[in-house]
């Protein structure tokens, strides 16, 4: 499929139209008592009624819930829709039938993830709210030092003397609500963590007020143990009497002879403090050896092993029952989901999951993955409410990991293409349903609250793996010719599949959680920017290097296709150690370099204006009152760049492989030149929010939203206030409008 580069005004009314069936469209007011109604609603008129699936009013329900699907694009949505790929009475359609749909949504600059939330949360732009990127320099750090987008300073900091802002630039919509009384819960939202940021080793934004609403549950963290895969085989089994026994204590039987892995196949070591995670060796005080037993739950008379068992053999095989974060062994059966596997006894309450995607019945081939390990981030302010996730919903699942489909975890070379790709697929099922879960008992445990955010990681995820659709991109990574009439039409098919599947998975999510705020709870969907393919990695140093620039003297920060480009200043950077006038001759070549870089490849620049890949470029301003080097302007904020810019559609700073691979008609690759190569995976977003292609998702139904509302033209950061204006508040400090024309 190719991906739309603009969703007309006709196809969106059409979507609108086709969405309200044989309906005569609602207006305000013309609904009479059952005006004031949800997606839940029914009404008369309707050939296929909604359900009422919150089992009636009973008691209050949240005034308002937003959920954000990360990478959602309207146009996708809305072709998913009109095929059925997303079921009518799925959670998207039935918000898009009943409420407000915008054509276009313009979304924060760069449009990357932890920049975009924080601008809907906000309501203000980067420049304002000091979030620039995914990651980048806080300017008073070393020119080495980094900072994530998802853990800086909102609104900003004090850079002398270091420390938190007296008057932040802006404040998460959550902060404003508390001060007026309003209740607010934040589940995953990035910005709502309850964590103490610091730069430097100084806290420049205490967790309260900014990072801590109602009930706070933070996003997941790495919990020290990769992915990996494994391939056994028979040899590697034998008989154990005393795991047959265990197993039949526990409730398990077997077909077939109970066979064992002789040795662990793996072993690590977790921290009983809550402060520490886990490692690979054997260093910390609770040590773990996996074993892996095979079991034959078939009766059908036949050696039809379709089951493994992984246990800890320190532990031994035991029948529970057991409580949340505990899981026991892991029972993955064969074609099956992935199992949790708690490990018991870690402070932090880590745990990962392990899948089998190969398995003989007579085990002569054995494949399997532990994936990574995670946890909830243990952050004092809110850490009740990460122990209420762990202790009934669980620990923090395994998400979509990048790293098994691009073969960085260590284990999967030989693993055939379908099987990594089966496990990606299992991994966004069972980690959005856990997202859900939590967005689910967030709103059944407060539902006092006016205000719920919600944050799911798909499909961002698998466009960025999957999203196969353009003849530029090469179906074999390191084969230059597998472009064009060259592509693999078997792969591009399977990811296309893959992208629908992460977009239903997502409808689900958006279901679940609607359903359990109930029929008259305004419902907004977000989602964070678009998405388009790239077929081309770009190295940024190299282009500098090219140019004669001394990169030894500037630190670089890219994230997807948005850079940041930091020149090592005196008196602003923490042992900066270029003078004035160097700065203003770097920043001024760097500035060159940039507009100046081009792709001379006409198999790949056919869609560039004048073959340059840059489409933005700004540069921070050399003059104002705080001195070279301090100054701000519209575009270009606090800890911006020096340079900042932004690459057209296509290209992309992340996906560069090792060995690198020159693309078709390229010169040979070679690392310390080449700035442009084939990348390792597909999908991008952080190009130029004002491209449709990089449009983000709004959908709003709900007693005060309009419905069969087509809005033209938006921006993320109106949500915010128009949120604040639903639940009867003033917004103060953002720089969004509130959306008059979708609310009665």
């Amino acid at each position: 499929m190719k991906l739309k580069t603009f969703v007309s005004v006709t196809s969106a009314m059409s979507l609108v139209a086709s969405l309200a069936c044989v309906a005569t469209p609602a207006r305000a007011g013309q609904d009479g008592d059952n005006g004031d109604r949800g997606i839940g609603e029914s009404r008369g008129h309707d050939q296929d009624q909604d359900q009422d699936h919150d089992g009636g009013h009973h008691g209050r329900k949240p005034r308002a819930v937003m959920i954000s699907l990360d990478g959602a694009k309207p146009d996708f949505i809305q072709k998913f829709i009109e095929e059925g790929v997303l079921p009518r009475d799925g959670g998207l359609a039935r918000l898009s039938r009943r409420g407000a749909v915008a054509l276009q949504n313009v979304t924060a600059s760069p449009s990357l993830t932890a920049v975009s939330h924080i601008a809907i949360a906000t309501g203000s732009t980067a420049v304002h709210n000091d979030i620039p990127s995914n990651t980048f320099q806080p300017i008073v750090g070393p020119i080495s030092s980094s900072i994530s987008g998802f853990a800086a300073p909102i609104g900003g900091y004090n850079e002398s003397p270091l420390g938190p802002s007296t008057n932040p630039t802006a404040q998460p919509l959550w902060v404003q609500l508390r001060q007026q009384g309003k209740k607010v819960v934040t589940a995953t939202w990035p910005g709502g963590d309850g964590a103490d940021i610091s730069i430097n080793k100084t806290v420049v934004q205490p967790a309260q007020p900014t990072r801590v609403t109602d009930f706070t549950v933070p996003f997941g963290a790495f919990g020290g143990i990769g992915a990996q895969g494994f391939s056994l085989s028979r040899s590697d089994f034998t008989a154990d009497p005393g795991i047959v026994a265990a197993l039949q204590a526990a409730g398990h039987f077997s077909f077939s002879p109970v066979l064992v892995t002789s040795a662990p196949i793996e072993t690590f070591s977790c921290s009983t403090a809550a402060t520490a995670t886990c490692t690979n060796a054997a260093t910390l005080d609770v040590k773990y050896s996996i074993r892996v037993a095979a079991i034959d739950t078939t009766n059908d008379r036949k050696v039809n092993y379709d089951t493994l068992v992984f246990f800890d053999e320190n532990r031994g095989i035991t029948a529970g029952p057991f409580h949340a974060p505990s899981t026991g062994p892991a029972y993955v059966k064969f074609g099956g989901e992935n199992a949790p596997f708690f490990f018991e006894g870690s402070g932090a309450k880590v745990g990962a999951a392990y899948f089998v995607s190969a398995l003989s019945p007579d085990l002569s081939v054995v494949r399997f993955a532990r994936y990574g390990a995670n946890f909830i981030p243990r952050n004092t302010p809110v850490l009740a409410d990460v122990d209420d996730i762990n202790d009934n919903i669980g620990f923090w699942r395994p998400q979509a990991d990048f790293r098994i489909p691009e073969r960085l975890s260590p284990g999967f070379t030989n693993f055939p293409d379908v099987e990594i790709e089966t496990m990606y697929e299992d991994m966004v099922k069972t980690f959005v349903r856990y997202q859900a879960n939590i967005g689910e008992r967030a709103i059944k445990t407060h539902p006092d609250a006016d205000l719920v955010m919600v944050y799911i990681e798909q499909p961002d995820g698998s466009e960025h793996q999957f999203l196969l659709t353009d003849p530029r991109q090469g179906t074999s990574p390191t084969d230059p010719n597998s472009i064009g009439a060259n592509q693999d039409p078997a792969k591009v098919k399977r990811y296309a599949s893959y992208i629908r599947f992460a977009y239903q998975t997502a409808d689900k999510a958006v279901k679940q959680i609607a359903d359990a705020a109930g029929r008259d709870s305004n419902v907004v969907v977000v989602s964070d920017h678009g998405f388009a393919p790239f077929h081309t990695s770009v190295n940024l140093a190299n282009i500098l290097r090219n140019a004669g620039i001394d990169t030894s003297k500037v630190g670089i920060r890219t994230s997807g296709p948005a850079a940041d480009i930091y020149v090592n200043l005196q008196n602003r950077e923490l042992g900066g150690t270029v003078d004035l006038a160097t700065y203003r001759n770097l920043v001024a070549q760097i500035t060159d370099a940039v507009k100046n870089a081009v792709d001379p490849n006409a198999r790949f620049n056919y869609s560039l204006r004048d073959q340059r890949i840059f489409t933005v470029v700004e540069t921070r301003p050399l003059q104002c009152d705080a001195g070279t080097g301090q100054c701000t302007s519209k575009t270009v904020g606090q800890d911006y760049g020096d340079v900042f810019a932004l690459m057209a559609p296509g290209y992309n700073f992340d996906g560069i492989q090792n060995p690198g691979v020159a693309r078709q008609g390229d010169a040979p690759f070679n690392s310390a030149t080449t700035a442009l190569s084939m990348p390792n995976f597909y999908g991008a977003h952080g190009h130029d929010p004002e491209l449709p292609v990089m449009s983000a998702t709004f959908i709003a139904a709900g007693p005060q939203i309009r419905k069969d509302t087509v809005v033209r033209h938006m921006r993320n950061i109106d949500v915010a206030p128009t949120i604040m204006r639903i639940l009867g508040t003033t917004p103060h400090q953002v720089d969004g409008e509130v959306l008059s024309e979708v609310l009665r």
